[in-house]
Protein backbone atom coordinates (compact mmCIF):
# COMPACT_ATOMS: atom_id res chain seq x y z
CA UNK A 1 0.00 0.00 0.00
CA UNK A 2 1.29 3.43 -1.01
CA UNK A 3 1.85 6.13 1.83
CA UNK A 4 1.11 9.17 1.09
CA UNK A 5 5.13 10.35 0.80
CA UNK A 6 4.65 7.95 -1.69
CA UNK A 7 2.04 9.68 -3.49
CA UNK A 8 3.41 12.66 -3.00
CA UNK A 9 6.83 11.53 -4.40
CA UNK A 10 5.09 9.57 -7.54
CA UNK A 11 2.90 13.06 -8.32
CA UNK A 12 6.67 15.49 -8.70
CA UNK A 13 8.10 12.95 -10.44
CA UNK A 14 5.72 12.34 -13.21
CA UNK A 15 5.29 16.05 -13.63
CA UNK A 16 9.17 16.61 -13.74
CA UNK A 17 9.71 14.07 -16.05
CA UNK A 18 7.21 15.78 -18.68
CA UNK A 19 8.45 19.13 -17.90
CA UNK A 20 11.99 17.69 -18.58
CA UNK A 21 10.48 16.02 -22.07
CA UNK A 22 9.65 20.05 -22.80
CA UNK A 23 12.92 21.78 -22.24
CA UNK A 24 14.38 21.48 -25.90
CA UNK A 25 11.47 24.26 -26.78
CA UNK A 26 10.64 26.31 -23.62
CA UNK A 27 10.78 29.32 -23.46
CA UNK A 28 10.17 31.62 -20.31
CA UNK A 29 11.25 33.97 -17.93
CA UNK A 30 12.51 31.60 -16.08
CA UNK A 31 16.00 31.79 -18.62
CA UNK A 32 17.41 35.04 -17.07
CA UNK A 33 16.18 33.58 -13.86
CA UNK A 34 18.47 30.96 -13.63
CA UNK A 35 21.54 32.73 -15.43
CA UNK A 36 21.63 35.14 -12.76
CA UNK A 37 21.51 32.97 -9.86
CA UNK A 38 24.14 30.71 -11.48
CA UNK A 39 25.97 34.23 -10.77
CA UNK A 40 25.55 34.32 -7.88
CA UNK A 41 26.32 30.63 -7.19
CA UNK A 42 29.78 30.90 -8.93
CA UNK A 43 30.77 34.12 -6.68
CA UNK A 44 29.75 31.59 -3.34
CA UNK A 45 31.58 28.80 -5.38
CA UNK A 46 35.66 28.39 -5.89
CA UNK A 47 36.65 26.26 -8.82
CA UNK A 48 37.70 23.66 -8.16
CA UNK A 49 35.63 21.97 -5.21
CA UNK A 50 33.40 18.84 -4.73
CA UNK A 51 29.80 19.69 -5.07
CA UNK A 52 26.66 17.90 -4.66
CA UNK A 53 23.93 19.71 -5.73
CA UNK A 54 20.54 18.01 -4.42
CA UNK A 55 17.31 18.22 -6.99
CA UNK A 56 19.66 19.28 -9.79
CA UNK A 57 17.48 18.08 -12.84
CA UNK A 58 19.49 18.52 -16.05
CA UNK A 59 22.75 19.68 -13.71
CA UNK A 60 23.32 23.26 -15.58
CA UNK A 61 24.08 25.07 -12.36
CA UNK A 62 26.33 22.19 -11.70
CA UNK A 63 28.27 22.27 -14.73
CA UNK A 64 28.54 25.86 -14.70
CA UNK A 65 30.76 25.90 -11.44
CA UNK A 66 33.43 23.79 -12.88
CA UNK A 67 33.82 21.27 -9.77
CA UNK A 68 36.57 19.03 -9.33
CA UNK A 69 34.28 16.71 -8.94
CA UNK A 70 30.34 17.30 -9.34
CA UNK A 71 27.79 15.06 -8.13
CA UNK A 72 23.57 15.78 -9.17
CA UNK A 73 20.72 13.78 -7.83
CA UNK A 74 17.17 14.25 -8.78
CA UNK A 75 14.52 11.99 -8.68
CA UNK A 76 13.39 12.73 -11.86
CA UNK A 77 14.74 10.03 -14.93
CA UNK A 78 14.00 12.01 -17.59
CA UNK A 79 16.28 14.64 -15.81
CA UNK A 80 18.92 12.64 -15.37
CA UNK A 81 19.23 11.17 -18.85
CA UNK A 82 19.38 14.91 -20.26
CA UNK A 83 22.18 15.42 -18.02
CA UNK A 84 24.31 12.61 -18.52
CA UNK A 85 23.70 13.23 -22.42
CA UNK A 86 24.44 16.90 -21.93
CA UNK A 87 27.34 16.80 -18.88
CA UNK A 88 29.63 13.52 -19.15
CA UNK A 89 31.90 14.44 -16.48
CA UNK A 90 29.59 14.75 -13.84
CA UNK A 91 27.84 12.18 -12.31
CA UNK A 92 24.09 11.75 -12.28
CA UNK A 93 22.54 9.76 -9.45
CA UNK A 94 18.42 8.86 -9.66
CA UNK A 95 17.18 8.98 -6.08
CA UNK A 96 14.81 11.23 -3.20
CA UNK A 97 16.55 13.60 -1.93
CA UNK A 98 14.76 12.07 1.04
CA UNK A 99 17.36 9.14 0.87
CA UNK A 100 21.02 9.95 0.10
CA UNK A 101 22.31 6.55 1.91
CA UNK A 102 23.65 5.57 -1.83
CA UNK A 103 26.52 8.38 -1.62
CA UNK A 104 29.46 8.17 0.63
CA UNK A 105 31.58 10.33 -0.12
CA UNK A 106 32.00 14.21 1.75
CA UNK A 107 31.66 17.31 -0.28
CA UNK A 108 32.74 21.21 -0.06
CA UNK A 109 29.66 22.67 -1.01
CA UNK A 110 26.03 21.27 -0.84
CA UNK A 111 23.70 23.06 -3.02
CA UNK A 112 19.29 22.83 -2.97
CA UNK A 113 18.29 25.45 -5.29
CA UNK A 114 14.54 26.22 -5.37
CA UNK A 115 14.43 22.47 -3.83
CA UNK A 116 13.07 22.54 -0.30
CA UNK A 117 9.86 24.70 -1.49
CA UNK A 118 9.38 20.79 -3.37
CA UNK A 119 10.06 18.45 -0.94
CA UNK A 120 7.41 16.22 1.08
CA UNK A 121 10.19 16.77 4.35
CA UNK A 122 12.59 19.48 4.65
CA UNK A 123 13.73 18.27 8.01
CA UNK A 124 14.34 14.74 6.72
CA UNK A 125 16.82 15.70 3.96
CA UNK A 126 18.68 18.36 5.95
CA UNK A 127 18.79 14.71 8.50
CA UNK A 128 20.60 13.11 5.29
CA UNK A 129 22.96 15.88 4.52
CA UNK A 130 25.00 15.44 7.89
CA UNK A 131 26.31 12.26 6.14
CA UNK A 132 27.88 14.26 3.40
CA UNK A 133 29.83 16.92 5.66
CA UNK A 134 33.30 17.61 7.28
CA UNK A 135 33.71 20.71 9.12
CA UNK A 136 34.07 22.86 6.02
CA UNK A 137 31.37 22.01 4.14
CA UNK A 138 29.35 24.82 3.57
CA UNK A 139 25.51 24.50 2.45
CA UNK A 140 24.01 27.25 0.35
CA UNK A 141 20.49 26.98 0.33
CA UNK A 142 18.01 29.78 -2.07
CA UNK A 143 14.30 29.79 -1.92
CA UNK A 144 11.48 31.87 -3.11
CA UNK A 145 10.27 34.45 -1.18
CA UNK A 146 6.92 34.10 0.58
CA UNK A 147 6.02 37.58 -1.00
CA UNK A 148 6.12 36.25 -4.49
CA UNK A 149 3.17 33.45 -4.08
CA UNK A 150 0.98 34.89 -5.53
CA UNK A 151 2.83 36.76 -8.73
CA UNK A 152 4.65 33.57 -9.34
CA UNK A 153 1.09 31.71 -9.74
CA UNK A 154 0.06 33.96 -12.18
CA UNK A 155 3.07 33.69 -13.58
CA UNK A 156 2.73 30.32 -14.48
CA UNK A 157 -1.40 30.60 -15.43
CA UNK A 158 0.31 32.69 -18.35
CA UNK A 159 2.80 29.98 -19.49
CA UNK A 160 5.02 32.50 -18.63
CA UNK A 161 7.58 29.75 -16.47
CA UNK A 162 8.04 26.47 -15.52
CA UNK A 163 4.70 24.88 -14.09
CA UNK A 164 5.27 24.15 -10.08
CA UNK A 165 2.66 22.11 -8.47
CA UNK A 166 1.98 23.04 -4.82
CA UNK A 167 4.53 24.29 -3.36
CA UNK A 168 5.78 24.99 0.59
CA UNK A 169 6.56 28.49 1.68
CA UNK A 170 9.54 28.75 4.02
CA UNK A 171 10.67 32.08 5.69
CA UNK A 172 13.82 32.30 6.14
CA UNK A 173 12.84 31.95 10.19
CA UNK A 174 11.32 28.87 9.32
CA UNK A 175 14.66 27.66 7.53
CA UNK A 176 17.12 28.23 9.86
CA UNK A 177 14.88 26.04 12.57
CA UNK A 178 14.64 23.24 10.45
CA UNK A 179 18.29 23.36 10.05
CA UNK A 180 18.70 23.94 13.77
CA UNK A 181 17.20 20.28 14.42
CA UNK A 182 18.95 18.90 11.76
CA UNK A 183 22.15 19.86 13.84
CA UNK A 184 23.25 22.76 11.04
CA UNK A 185 23.87 26.23 11.87
CA UNK A 186 22.92 29.20 9.61
CA UNK A 187 26.20 31.92 9.08
CA UNK A 188 24.65 34.30 6.55
CA UNK A 189 21.60 34.93 4.27
CA UNK A 190 20.54 37.59 2.22
CA UNK A 191 18.25 38.39 -0.62
CA UNK A 192 18.65 38.74 -4.21
CA UNK A 193 16.80 39.27 -7.46
CA UNK A 194 14.11 42.21 -7.68
CA UNK A 195 13.72 41.78 -11.39
CA UNK A 196 13.40 38.22 -12.82
CA UNK A 197 13.00 39.72 -16.47
CA UNK A 198 15.74 41.12 -18.63
CA UNK A 199 15.33 44.96 -18.57
CA UNK A 200 18.55 46.22 -20.11
CA UNK A 201 20.03 48.35 -17.14
CA UNK A 202 17.24 47.92 -15.28
CA UNK A 203 17.72 44.65 -14.19
CA UNK A 204 21.15 45.47 -13.64
CA UNK A 205 20.51 48.29 -11.13
CA UNK A 206 17.81 46.19 -9.12
CA UNK A 207 19.47 42.74 -9.12
CA UNK A 208 23.05 44.33 -8.27
CA UNK A 209 22.67 47.49 -6.08
CA UNK A 210 18.56 47.75 -5.12
CA UNK A 211 18.10 44.12 -3.71
CA UNK A 212 20.64 45.14 -1.43
CA UNK A 213 19.54 47.90 0.29
CA UNK A 214 16.52 48.91 2.73
CA UNK A 215 13.62 48.69 2.37
CA UNK A 216 13.68 47.12 -1.40
CA UNK A 217 15.39 44.27 0.12
CA UNK A 218 12.26 43.25 1.02
CA UNK A 219 10.47 42.24 -2.37
CA UNK A 220 13.40 40.21 -3.85
CA UNK A 221 12.35 37.39 -4.87
CA UNK A 222 14.96 34.66 -3.90
CA UNK A 223 16.28 34.33 0.04
CA UNK A 224 19.64 33.04 0.07
CA UNK A 225 21.13 31.38 2.99
CA UNK A 226 24.44 29.43 4.09
CA UNK A 227 24.64 27.00 6.77
CA UNK A 228 27.46 24.94 8.49
CA UNK A 229 27.37 22.01 10.42
CA UNK A 230 26.81 22.38 13.95
CA UNK A 231 30.59 21.51 16.58
CA UNK A 232 28.87 18.73 18.14
CA UNK A 233 28.67 16.34 14.72
CA UNK A 234 32.31 17.65 13.60
CA UNK A 235 35.41 15.17 15.77
CA UNK A 236 38.70 16.17 15.23
CA UNK A 237 41.16 13.40 16.40
CA UNK A 238 43.75 15.14 18.20
CA UNK A 239 44.66 18.27 19.69
CA UNK A 240 46.40 20.89 17.51
CA UNK A 241 49.74 22.48 17.50
CA UNK A 242 49.25 26.44 17.34
CA UNK A 243 51.23 28.72 15.14
CA UNK A 244 51.44 32.44 16.84
CA UNK A 245 52.49 35.10 13.96
CA UNK A 246 54.72 37.81 15.92
CA UNK A 247 55.29 40.47 13.22
CA UNK A 248 57.79 43.08 14.74
CA UNK A 249 59.20 46.28 13.70
CA UNK A 250 61.07 48.13 15.67
CA UNK A 251 59.38 46.54 18.83
CA UNK A 252 63.08 45.42 20.52
CA UNK A 253 61.48 46.80 23.97
CA UNK A 254 58.63 44.77 23.86
CA UNK A 255 60.32 41.20 22.71
CA UNK A 256 61.42 39.53 26.27
CA UNK A 257 57.56 40.33 27.82
CA UNK A 258 56.18 38.15 23.99
CA UNK A 259 58.93 35.29 25.24
CA UNK A 260 57.68 35.27 28.88
CA UNK A 261 53.91 35.73 28.63
CA UNK A 262 52.50 33.60 25.61
CA UNK A 263 51.10 30.77 26.85
CA UNK A 264 51.64 26.94 25.43
CA UNK A 265 48.25 25.96 24.11
CA UNK A 266 47.10 22.28 22.61
CA UNK A 267 49.91 20.00 21.48
CA UNK A 268 52.65 22.63 21.24
CA UNK A 269 53.04 26.27 20.73
CA UNK A 270 55.37 27.34 17.77
CA UNK A 271 56.63 31.26 17.95
CA UNK A 272 57.71 32.72 14.10
CA UNK A 273 58.80 36.42 14.78
CA UNK A 274 58.99 38.30 11.57
CA UNK A 275 60.93 41.21 11.60
CA UNK A 276 60.30 44.19 9.18
CA UNK A 277 63.06 46.48 8.77
CA UNK A 278 63.49 48.08 12.06
CA UNK A 279 65.38 51.12 13.10
CA UNK A 280 66.23 49.69 16.36
CA UNK A 281 67.81 46.41 17.52
CA UNK A 282 64.56 44.48 17.25
CA UNK A 283 66.47 41.58 15.24
CA UNK A 284 69.26 41.03 17.39
CA UNK A 285 66.97 40.82 20.56
CA UNK A 286 64.87 38.60 18.89
CA UNK A 287 68.02 36.42 18.53
CA UNK A 288 69.31 36.66 22.03
CA UNK A 289 65.89 36.13 23.40
CA UNK A 290 64.87 32.68 21.41
CA UNK A 291 69.00 31.55 22.22
CA UNK A 292 67.93 32.37 26.36
CA UNK A 293 64.62 30.32 26.08
CA UNK A 294 65.70 27.33 24.49
CA UNK A 295 62.29 25.58 25.82
CA UNK A 296 60.43 27.47 23.34
CA UNK A 297 60.15 26.58 19.78
CA UNK A 298 61.23 29.88 17.88
CA UNK A 299 61.69 30.75 14.24
CA UNK A 300 62.96 34.13 12.89
CA UNK A 301 62.38 35.45 9.91
CA UNK A 302 63.56 38.84 7.93
CA UNK A 303 60.37 40.45 6.23
CA UNK A 304 61.56 41.11 2.65
CA UNK A 305 58.16 43.53 1.22
CA UNK A 306 56.75 46.33 3.57
CA UNK A 307 53.87 46.51 5.84
CA UNK A 308 52.44 44.04 8.56
CA UNK A 309 50.33 42.15 6.06
CA UNK A 310 53.25 41.21 4.17
CA UNK A 311 54.98 40.00 7.09
CA UNK A 312 51.90 37.77 8.60
CA UNK A 313 52.00 35.92 4.79
CA UNK A 314 55.14 35.31 5.34
CA UNK A 315 54.61 33.90 9.07
CA UNK A 316 51.68 31.93 7.54
CA UNK A 317 53.71 30.26 4.69
CA UNK A 318 56.32 29.28 7.64
CA UNK A 319 54.22 28.28 10.04
CA UNK A 320 53.70 24.58 10.69
CA UNK A 321 51.05 24.53 12.86
CA UNK A 322 46.99 23.25 12.75
CA UNK A 323 45.83 26.94 14.00
CA UNK A 324 47.46 29.92 13.20
CA UNK A 325 47.39 33.34 15.42
CA UNK A 326 48.49 36.76 15.13
CA UNK A 327 49.51 38.65 18.04
CA UNK A 328 50.86 42.28 17.48
CA UNK A 329 54.14 42.76 19.01
CA UNK A 330 53.24 46.19 20.66
CA UNK A 331 51.51 44.27 23.12
CA UNK A 332 48.33 46.33 23.12
CA UNK A 333 46.78 42.69 23.03
CA UNK A 334 47.78 41.14 26.20
CA UNK A 335 49.68 37.47 25.37
CA UNK A 336 47.77 36.07 28.45
CA UNK A 337 44.10 36.22 26.19
CA UNK A 338 45.23 34.03 23.77
CA UNK A 339 43.82 31.09 24.93
CA UNK A 340 40.83 32.47 25.18
CA UNK A 341 40.86 32.60 21.04
CA UNK A 342 42.22 28.70 20.79
CA UNK A 343 39.13 27.56 23.02
CA UNK A 344 36.58 29.57 20.32
CA UNK A 345 38.39 28.31 17.30
CA UNK A 346 38.66 24.60 18.44
CA UNK A 347 35.22 24.50 20.49
CA UNK A 348 33.93 25.22 17.07
CA UNK A 349 32.42 28.43 17.79
CA UNK A 350 33.90 30.58 15.49
CA UNK A 351 36.03 29.25 11.89
CA UNK A 352 37.44 32.91 12.09
CA UNK A 353 38.38 34.50 15.48
CA UNK A 354 38.42 38.34 15.17
CA UNK A 355 39.84 40.69 18.67
CA UNK A 356 37.60 43.29 19.21
CA UNK A 357 39.04 46.53 21.49
CA UNK A 358 36.06 48.39 21.42
CA UNK A 359 33.72 46.75 23.87
CA UNK A 360 36.16 47.07 26.99
CA UNK A 361 36.81 50.71 28.55
CA UNK A 362 40.81 51.65 26.90
CA UNK A 363 43.53 52.63 28.47
CA UNK A 364 43.56 56.99 28.43
CA UNK A 365 46.63 56.84 25.41
CA UNK A 366 45.80 53.33 23.91
CA UNK A 367 43.59 54.29 20.96
CA UNK A 368 43.43 58.19 19.49
CA UNK A 369 39.90 59.59 19.53
CA UNK A 370 39.94 60.01 15.49
CA UNK A 371 41.31 56.32 15.25
CA UNK A 372 38.43 55.41 17.45
CA UNK A 373 36.04 57.44 15.41
CA UNK A 374 37.09 55.47 12.40
CA UNK A 375 37.57 52.18 13.73
CA UNK A 376 33.84 52.38 14.42
CA UNK A 377 32.79 53.83 11.11
CA UNK A 378 34.96 50.57 9.21
CA UNK A 379 32.89 48.48 11.59
CA UNK A 380 30.05 49.19 10.62
CA UNK A 381 30.87 49.65 6.71
CA UNK A 382 32.20 46.11 6.80
CA UNK A 383 29.28 44.32 9.11
CA UNK A 384 27.34 45.55 6.14
CA UNK A 385 29.43 45.12 3.40
CA UNK A 386 30.78 41.25 4.58
CA UNK A 387 27.15 40.50 6.11
CA UNK A 388 28.31 39.12 9.30
CA UNK A 389 28.59 41.34 12.45
CA UNK A 390 32.31 43.04 13.03
CA UNK A 391 32.69 45.06 15.46
CA UNK A 392 36.41 45.70 14.96
CA UNK A 393 38.20 45.21 11.85
CA UNK A 394 41.39 46.50 12.81
CA UNK A 395 42.48 44.41 15.98
CA UNK A 396 45.80 43.22 15.53
CA UNK A 397 44.68 39.64 17.04
CA UNK A 398 42.92 37.29 14.26
CA UNK A 399 43.22 33.31 14.44
CA UNK A 400 42.26 30.72 12.14
CA UNK A 401 42.63 27.01 10.91
CA UNK A 402 45.74 27.05 8.91
CA UNK A 403 43.35 24.92 6.20
CA UNK A 404 40.70 27.68 5.91
CA UNK A 405 43.90 30.09 5.60
CA UNK A 406 45.18 27.96 2.67
CA UNK A 407 41.46 28.34 1.25
CA UNK A 408 42.16 32.29 1.67
CA UNK A 409 45.10 32.44 -0.08
CA UNK A 410 43.80 30.43 -2.93
CA UNK A 411 41.64 32.57 -3.45
CA UNK A 412 43.47 35.90 -2.89
CA UNK A 413 43.52 36.56 -6.76
CA UNK A 414 39.79 37.44 -6.68
CA UNK A 415 40.43 40.60 -3.99
CA UNK A 416 43.94 40.85 -5.50
CA UNK A 417 46.71 42.67 -3.29
CA UNK A 418 45.26 45.44 -1.48
CA UNK A 419 45.93 45.68 1.95
CA UNK A 420 49.57 46.35 3.43
CA UNK A 421 47.70 45.87 7.19
CA UNK A 422 46.61 41.92 6.82
CA UNK A 423 43.77 42.31 8.37
CA UNK A 424 41.48 42.88 5.35
CA UNK A 425 42.81 40.71 3.45
CA UNK A 426 41.99 37.73 6.25
CA UNK A 427 38.58 39.28 6.84
CA UNK A 428 37.35 39.91 2.91
CA UNK A 429 38.70 36.52 2.18
CA UNK A 430 37.22 34.57 5.23
CA UNK A 431 33.66 36.70 4.61
CA UNK A 432 34.09 35.29 0.77
CA UNK A 433 34.28 31.41 1.93
CA UNK A 434 31.69 32.42 4.19
CA UNK A 435 33.70 31.27 7.13
CA UNK A 436 32.02 31.65 11.11
CA UNK A 437 33.29 34.78 12.05
CA UNK A 438 33.28 35.11 16.18
CA UNK A 439 34.33 38.65 17.67
CA UNK A 440 35.91 38.05 20.72
CA UNK A 441 36.06 41.20 23.12
CA UNK A 442 39.65 41.86 24.34
CA UNK A 443 41.26 44.55 27.16
CA UNK A 444 43.32 47.08 25.23
CA UNK A 445 46.13 48.07 26.75
CA UNK A 446 48.22 51.62 25.82
CA UNK A 447 52.19 50.98 24.63
CA UNK A 448 54.93 50.65 26.77
CA UNK A 449 57.40 50.88 24.72
CA UNK A 450 58.10 52.45 20.92
CA UNK A 451 55.48 54.32 18.98
CA UNK A 452 52.49 53.13 16.82
CA UNK A 453 53.22 52.59 12.64
CA UNK A 454 49.56 53.45 11.68
CA UNK A 455 49.72 57.04 9.44
CA UNK A 456 46.05 57.45 10.33
CA UNK A 457 45.59 60.13 7.86
CA UNK A 458 47.39 57.98 5.02
CA UNK A 459 46.04 54.87 6.39
CA UNK A 460 42.37 56.25 6.99
CA UNK A 461 42.12 57.20 2.75
CA UNK A 462 43.04 53.50 2.30
CA UNK A 463 40.52 51.87 3.88
CA UNK A 464 37.80 54.22 2.46
CA UNK A 465 39.19 52.68 -1.06
CA UNK A 466 39.07 49.65 0.32
CA UNK A 467 35.56 49.80 1.32
CA UNK A 468 34.39 51.03 -1.68
CA UNK A 469 36.56 48.15 -3.36
CA UNK A 470 34.48 45.59 -0.85
CA UNK A 471 31.77 47.13 -2.00
CA UNK A 472 32.00 46.00 -5.39
CA UNK A 473 33.41 42.88 -5.22
CA UNK A 474 31.56 41.68 -2.35
CA UNK A 475 27.99 42.94 -2.20
CA UNK A 476 26.97 44.81 -5.46
CA UNK A 477 28.17 41.44 -7.56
Amino acid sequence: MQTVSDLYKKKRVDHWNKVAEKMDTWKSMGTYYHKRLTEIYKLLIPLGQKVLDIGCAQGDLLSALEPSEGVGIDFSHEMIKRGNLKYPTIQFIEADAHDLSEIKMKFDFIILSDLINDLYDVQTVFLQIKNLVSPHTRIIINTYSRLWELPLRWVERFGLTKPNLQQNWLTVEDVTNLLHLADMEVIAHWEEILSPLSIPLIDVIANRFLVKIKPFNVLALTNFMVAKPSPNIIARAEEPIVSVIIPARNEAGNIPQIMLRVPEMGRGTEFIFVEGHSHDNTYAVIESEISKHPERNCKLFRQTGKGKGDAVRIGFDKAEGDILMVLDADLTVQPEDLPRFYEALTSGKGEFINGVRLVYPMETKAMKFFNLVGNKFFSLAFSYLLGQPIKDTLCGTKVLWKSDYERISANREYFGDFDPFGDFDLLFGAAKLKLKIIDLPIRYRERVYGTTNIQRWKHGWLLLRMVIFAAWRIKFV
